[in-house]
């Protein structure tokens, strides 16, 4: 499965979360909160995650997966190049971003 097709279809899996656009953008959002968005354009995708979380998939590869470089990185905002992800990182980091955001009674139902 292509990463796009992975983070769409996996998204929307997801416990209440709906996709929406967001500027040129399309994100996906639980209870109204976005955990990603995806740029078409630049085949990447955006996902918010604690600042601890953020470190640790930036070790991963730090070409790959990187905070925005504004105030949005410190806030836990994170680019990754889908073209070059592992489905599997890939999965891992939306389920993650998913928690941030959802409700813990949502976050609590998703296996981790």
């Amino acid at each position: 499965m292509k990463q796009v097709d992975l983070l769409k279809t996996y998204s929307l899996s997801l416990p209440e979360v709906t996709e929406e656009p967001h500027f040129e953008k399309t994100s996906f959002r639980v209870k109204k909160k976005m955990f990603a968005t995806y740029d078409a354009s630049k085949n990447q995708a955006c996902l918010k995650f604690s600042e601890t979380d953020q470190d640790l998939f930036s070790l991963i590869d730090p070409l790959l997966i990187y905070p925005v470089p504004n105030k949005w990185g410190k806030q836990g905002w994170t680019m990754m190049e889908l073209d070059r992800l592992d489905n599997e990182i890939l999965q891992d980091a939306i389920t993650t971003a998913y928690c941030t955001v959802a409700p813990q009674k949502l976050a609590e139902m998703i296996k981790r």
